[in-house]
């Protein structure tokens, strides 16, 4: 297996794709002559976004949210990817179009105090950042095995492996797929797969809600562009490296709480005081 994908040769599954960080992606992944299904809740928005990078895609919709034919260089499936019914659908779709790549970028945000969030949106969290997308990576692995060379590139969080407070549920979400990421690119070592983790820190999009926004500028939280973030993603791809944190000091941070993460709680307080009230 070399090093990364070539991705004038790719078929790229790419879930989240409409939003913030996914659309850069899928305009990056598309100049760079990849072929792209892209997957997400938003049928409008996807179809917007096919024809912007293929005017000659068909996208006429059907009932099952998928638009286009197998051979086209962009496609589009909208569907929740939390239930059984919508991980078969880019399962199928995946088939057809040979993907050899999983790109598992569709997650929702969760802040503030554990003892202020609701129990149908802890699940959901949990849901949607980890399950679904360890379930969407089971139900296409079969396919992606066959092929010469394929990728499994999970978009998790600076927060997967550096716990913050009003981060729990987020936490525990991207830490589970950071786990899962080690766990299966270990277990499918030596063969044509490489399964990859990107953490991305505070990315500038819509993603985060006002009071978010609150908290990093009171704590002083670096933060990138969509953009970069996505340039990040893309020579992951390209190089092949099994993990990748961004910026700087929260590089430094992931790696010190790694080695010493009860050391490091001090380091928090002003997070821990940056917090809503209860």
């Amino acid at each position: 297996m070399s090093a990364g994908i070539r991705l004038e040769q790719a078929s790229v599954v790419l879930t989240g794709a409409a939003g913030g960080i996914g659309a850069p992606t899928a305009r990056l992944l598309a100049a760079a002559g990849a072929r792209l299904l892209l997957v997400g809740r938003d049928a409008a928005r996807l179809e917007a976004l096919a024809r912007e990078l293929d005017p000659a895609a068909r996208v006429e919709g059907d009932a099952g949210g998928a638009g286009g034919r197998e051979g086209a260089r962009v496609d589009w499936c909208a569907v929740d990817l939390t239930t059984p019914q919508g991980v078969e659908a880019v399962r199928m779709m995946a088939l057809a179009r040979r993907a050899n790549v999983l790109i598992n970028n569709a997650g929702i945000a969760s802040f503030g105090r554990l003892t202020a969030l609701g129990e149908a949106h802890v699940a959901q969290v949990i849901a949607t950042n980890l399950l679904a997308p360890l379930l969407l990576t089971q139900a296409l692995l079969p396919g992606l095995l066959e092929r010469p060379q394929a990728a499994v590139l999970h978009v998790g969080s600076a927060l997967g492996r550096l716990g913050l407070p009003g981060f729990s549920a987020y936490s525990a979400a991207k830490f589970g797929l950071l786990g899962f990421s080690e766990a299966l690119r270990r277990e499918l070592a030596g063969g044509p797969v490489r399964v990859q983790y990107l953490g991305p820190r505070v990315t500038e999009t819509g993603f985060n809600a006002p009071e978010v926004l609150a908290y990093n500028q009171t704590t002083g939280a670096g933060s990138d562009t969509a953009q970069a973030v996505a340039e990040a993603l893309v020579a992951q791809l390209r190089d092949g490296s099994a993990e990748r944190f961004l910026g700087f000091p929260e590089k430094l941070a992931v790696r010190l709480n790694g080695l010493i993460p009860a050391a490091m709680d001090g380091a928090f307080k002003a997070h821990r005081l940056a917090l809503p009230a209860p």
